[in-house]
């Protein structure tokens, strides 16, 4: 398995906590009346740039791999 395809999954694992990490802390801030911290990206968003990026990755580097 290439370094790209192996990526995807471990992102996607990383992108998941913490996007559970962001909604405990917004939870938690509810609970204490408070407002939950501003984004400037949220969790999920950023995963998906990622994990689209490395898609593209490995796609170029397996159409390359005959040549």
């Amino acid at each position: 398995m290439c370094m790209f395809c192996a990526a995807i999954p471990a992102t996607l694992a990383v992108g998941v906590h913490a996007q559970a990490r962001q909604r405990r802390a917004d939870q938690q801030a509810e609970i204490h009346g408070k407002q939950p911290a501003q984004k400037v990206v949220k969790p999920a968003s950023a995963t998906v740039i990622v994990v689209i990026g490395l898609a593209a990755a490995s796609l170029i580097y397996h159409s390359q791999m005959g040549n």
